[in-house]
């Protein structure tokens, strides 16, 4: 396997491109006018947006698809702009990324590079070909690696919260006009997808250590948010992920961190620290904070020195924290506090990160990607308060209607006790089978069990959710048909986890939507 990936116009092959990773990876080698096809068994809006783009996707995942730049002939893309030269390795252009690739004219000679992820297996048809005919193979971390040697680069890592903060660190270097190239794991609508490509000298990327692959990441900037163990599929203690963690922050120049996480406080020594207690030493820290319904305020502090007040439009305490990573962030970078403050109050969220999906029947439905214990507590939390204070014009009281799918075996039977304590800020809790993302099933814990760990622990509780308040409903069908007699005017329906139970949202919608129309027609009828 080649050391070096060649960004100087050989083409790049990516099995299961559609991935969220892989698609964002593609789309910006796809707008520098890098030749890029890829193979998904799915088509999708992201695998559209790549064609848009002028990537060749194949609908299934067969050796032939690597003979496709074979015997092809590339148009030159003409001169670099006066002033710019390519590095020698990496092939872009003093780190701006609107430069376009030098054309090569003919392809034939070009075995195109091969991109997978950790989801790939080796008996896939294409890997087997690729490997058998010695083409070029890297994994999306070896990359993601190479772009972002080649940038002043921003890499955001941590167990959670690294997608909305490095999509808030990304939006603020847009709207301070610095133009950065961005590669985050969700979409985001400023920028309409999951990845864009900037003029500027800047990349923003999440760094993702489900893999290990993040210890291969040597970004300028690194930010970690907080250091647990998400992924017992690959790691067999927290202090293996402490090590993988370790390494990052050895691999950059600057390590932004949140001390508010004990385990990164105890085992990282970051160069910029923020927190959101005012005593906890940190270089950036807040006070006077106030959580809303549909936002929260905080005086944020620089030290001994007040900078100003922060406005968000995103809710909860964890959400103050990844914005405070983008305050620490964009200082840094030399912004004045006004600029921050007038960007980030803007900033509407990433996409399935407590995203309203629509509200009919005076029900609101809200998407989460919370799939961890600390996740689904949080996103439960910002759910309380909005119910809290979120008028509605029905005299039913406002409920919580928690509907997690959960996501893995090893994830859910490694922490189980611990999800069966998570569900405490939700009325009414809905537990769906396990989506088991490609894992075997070992028999070895199920989605009902989940459900009977959530009603002990509510026993054990006087605080916690009723018995009689915790169903199990297997399948999406079966979640559907139980929210259609279930949900009430003014509930909030929060759907959570990492796999693909948000499909049945619109169909929910739908019902509701009927229901009201039939209502509104008794109604007018009636008078």
């Amino acid at each position: 396997m080649p050391n070096t990936v060649d960004f100087t116009g050989k083409p790049f092959h990516f099995i299961g491109i559609g991935g969220i990773g892989m698609s964002a990876l593609a789309y910006v080698l796809a707008k520098r006018q890098i030749p890029v096809s890829g193979s998904d068994l799915r088509s999708t809006h992201i695998t559209q947006r790549l064609q848009a783009v002028g990537a060749h996707l194949f609908g299934n995942q067969d050796a032939t698809n690597l003979e496709f730049f074979r015997s092809r002939t590339e148009p030159a893309y003409g001169e670099l702009p006066t002033g710019i030269s390519v590095s020698p390795t990496l092939g872009i252009a003093s780190g701006l990324a609107n430069t376009k690739t030098v054309g090569t004219g003919q392809l034939s000679s070009s075995l195109p590079q091969v991109i997978c992820s950790t989801a790939i297996n080796t008996v896939n048809s294409e890997y087997q070909a690729a490997l058998e005919r010695g083409y070029p193979i890297f994994h999306r971390s070896d990359l993601l690696a190479a772009l972002i040697q080649d940038y002043q680069s921003i890499g955001v890592a941590g167990t959670h919260g690294k997608t909305t903060t490095s999509s808030l660190i990304g939006y603020l270097l847009l709207k301070a006009g610095l133009d950065p190239t961005i590669v985050v794991g969700g979409e985001v609508d400023a920028w309409d997808g999951n990845a864009r490509l900037g003029n500027g000298p800047y990349l923003v990327a999440e760094a993702d250590e489900s893999d290990g692959s993040l210890a291969k990441l040597s970004p300028k900037i690194g930010v970690v948010t907080n250091i647990e163990l998400d992924h017992p599929d690959h790691y067999d203690s927290l202090e293996q992920v402490i090590e993988i963690f370790q390494t990052f922050a050895r691999r950059c120049q600057i390590l932004v961190g949140c001390i508010d996480c004990e385990t990164l406080r105890s085992h990282l020594n970051p160069t910029i620290s923020y927190s959101l207690r005012r005593d906890a030493g940190a270089n950036y820290s807040v006070d006077n904070v106030n959580y809303y319904a549909y936002g929260t305020t905080a005086r944020v502090w620089e030290g001994n020195e007040v900078l100003g007040e922060l406005h968000l439009k995103l809710l909860g305490q964890h959400n103050l924290s990844n914005a405070l990573a983008a305050v620490a962030v964009g200082r840094y970078l030399g912004l004045e506090f006004d600029v921050i403050d007038s960007a980030l109050s803007t900033f509407e969220g990433a996409k399935r990160r407590f995203e309203l999906r629509g509200k009919c029947n005076d029900i609101s439905f809200v998407d989460d990607y919370a799939h961890h214990p600390s996740e689904i507590q949080a996103t439960l939390a910002a759910a309380r308060l909005r119910k809290s204070e979120d008028g509605t014009s029905s005299s039913t009281p406002r409920r919580v209607v928690a509907i997690f799918q959960p996501h893995r075996y090893s994830r859910t039977l490694t922490f189980l006790s611990e999800f069966a304590e998570a569900f405490s800020d939700a009325d009414i809790v809905v537990i769906t089978d396990i989506y088991s993302a490609g894992e075997p099933n070992l028999g070895q814990i199920s989605g009902e069990q989940v459900r009977d760990a959530i009603c002990a622990a509510a026993q054990r509780s006087a605080n916690g959710v009723h018995h009689e308040n915790v169903y199990y409903s297997p399948t999406l069908s079966s979640v559907t048909e139980l929210l259609t007699q279930t949900l009430q005017p003014g509930d909030l329906a929060l759907f959570l986890g990492a796999g693909n139970l948000n499909q049945i949202i619109p169909q929910v919608i739908e019902f509701y939507q009927k229901a009201e129309k039939d209502q509104l027609r008794e109604l007018s009828q009636k008078a």
